[in-house]
């Protein structure tokens, strides 16, 4: 069973997705949290495979509390959101989630989602994944090597309704550092591991890929683990980033 927390500062919310992720049957809720404080300290009780995380909460955003989640508890953190909000999506992939997802997403995508985070992948809908290329690929390797992480802009709810969590122009979302978009030298692949990081590059799961070249889904999975070894990159969606920067697809 895959063990799941649900962070979210609606019970509805959080009672939708209960029902959805337990008709899968492979799926068991083991806790909830409506703030990113409880969150935290939910993640260390009761150690889930995978968190789906709110990010608009009171007391600490869902992006603060995935930082420190990540850093402290071995879960993957998939952001389930209602804004589909640049800022909000690279600051969750330089925080250390494993996914980004929509909330107007159907059922079978956020049973997808977990399932997906669980066995160790990143999820991004391909609509996502070619932004997060275009934002890449479009910054010369040099600025994206002189960016540094910079600590997250307070998102706290307030009573006066300002814009929770956006970036001020003149700043830089913090996953321009060269960790998070896999700069350095080309490096050499086998031809397996160039075709598994074409297809990775097209938005392909495991599955489909296996499928795609006719070998087992472990296979794929040790293939995609020697690229990322190889390419000094933390998951897939900094191996796109890669491919697509040094003209690898």
């Amino acid at each position: 069973m895959i063990r799941v927390l649900l962070v979210d500062d609606h019970a509805v919310m959080r009672a939708g997705f209960r029902m959805i992720l337990e008709s899968a049957g492979d799926i068991a809720v083991v806790g909830e949290a409506s703030t990113g404080v409880e969150a935290v300290a939910a993640a260390s009780d009761v150690r889930p495979d995978v968190i789906c995380m709110d990010v608009q909460m009171p007391d600490m955003d869902g992006l603060e509390a995935t930082r420190r989640i990540v850093g402290s508890v071995e879960a993957a953190v998939v952001v389930v959101t209602t804004f589909d909000r640049d800022d909000y999506l690279f600051d969750a992939l330089a925080a250390g989630a494993s996914g980004f997802l929509l909330k107007n997403a159907g059922p079978e995508e956020l049973i997808s989602a977990v399932r997906v985070a669980a066995a160790g992948d990143a999820l991004l809908a391909p609509e996502v994944t070619r932004r997060v290329i275009a934002r890449f690929a479009a910054a010369p390797v040099t600025e994206a090597r002189s960016a540094s992480p910079s600590p997250s802009p307070d998102r706290e709810s307030t009573a006066g309704g300002r814009d929770v969590g956006a970036f001020p122009t003149s700043r830089r979302p913090a996953a321009l550092s060269p960790e998070v978009v896999g700069d350095g030298p080309v490096v050499e692949l086998t031809e397996r591991e160039g075709e598994v990081l074409r297809l990775v590059a097209q938005a392909m799961s495991n599955a489909e890929i296996a499928q795609r070249l006719y070998i087992g889904e472990a296979t794929v999975k040790t293939h995609v683990s020697n690229v990322l070894q190889k390419l000094g990159t933390r998951d897939r969606v900094a191996a796109v980033v890669y491919a697509h920067r040094h003209g690898l697809v």
